[in-house]
């Protein structure tokens, strides 16, 4: 399939590839196996794979790691990696269900992720899966909604203060434009611009995490 071999990745075991693909709902109408337990695997793999490059290419202690790894390897990561290399469009779902759940999605990027592992090995299955994602680390984009959330928990991990403050505000009442710092321990960490104090703090905390990361 194209989302592999443009990766260099070659499957003998196509069967295996295929329920790697296929969603319980399918299994059931099809009487076939589902990707389950190849996620079970697969999730692992790819925890290993992540786990290691935090720890070699950073000098993040352990909680941080574990967070910013977090980033990388949620649902929304492996939903957009699925789709950005054509993965996606090789689900097999049943009646009613969508290939395009995220959900589904992520599930079948750690079940593909075990196939390979099984056939080739952690080095290859590794090679595969940073191939992909280290692009977007080096790019520091981040795959999280609720950034306030995320870096207030990274903040407790290390027992810091977390403080936003509103440092200006422009524009017509009706139309406010808020600039916010974010502030850890009395270093500004980033900042951020919003139509509202809670989008402008939204933004200042990417701004953090992105510098973090």
């Amino acid at each position: 399939m194209d989302f592999l071999a443009k990766l260099g990745v070659v499957i003998k075991n196509q069967d295996l590839l295929m329920t790697a693909l296929t969603h319980s709902s399918y299994a059931n109408e099809e009487n076939v196996d589902s990707y389950e337990r190849l996620e079970f695997l697969g999730d692992a793999v790819l925890e290993l794979a992540t786990s290691e490059y935090f720890y070699l290419h950073s000098d993040l202690k352990e909680g941080d790691m574990s967070k910013v790894r977090a980033s990388y390897v949620c649902e929304n990561a492996l939903f957009e990696y699925s789709n950005k290399i054509g993965l996606t469009e090789n689900i097999r779902t049943g009646n009613g269900v969508s290939n395009q759940t995220p959900s589904i999605v992520a599930d079948c990027f750690e079940s593909v992720l075990a196939v390979i592992f099984l056939e080739h090995g952690f080095s290859v299955a590794k090679k595969y899966a940073l191939d992909i994602i280290v692009p977007y680390i080096k790019n520091k984009v981040l795959f999280i909604h609720d950034h306030k959330s995320y870096l207030q928990e990274m903040v407790q991990m290390e027992k810091k203060t977390l403080e936003y403050v509103v440092v200006s505000e422009s524009g017509p009442a009706h139309d406010k434009t808020f600039d916010v710092d974010v502030i850890v321990d009395g270093i500004k960490f980033g900042s951020g611009s919003g139509k509202s104090k809670k989008e402008a703090e939204q933004n200042a905390a990417k701004d953090a995490i992105s510098k973090i990361a």
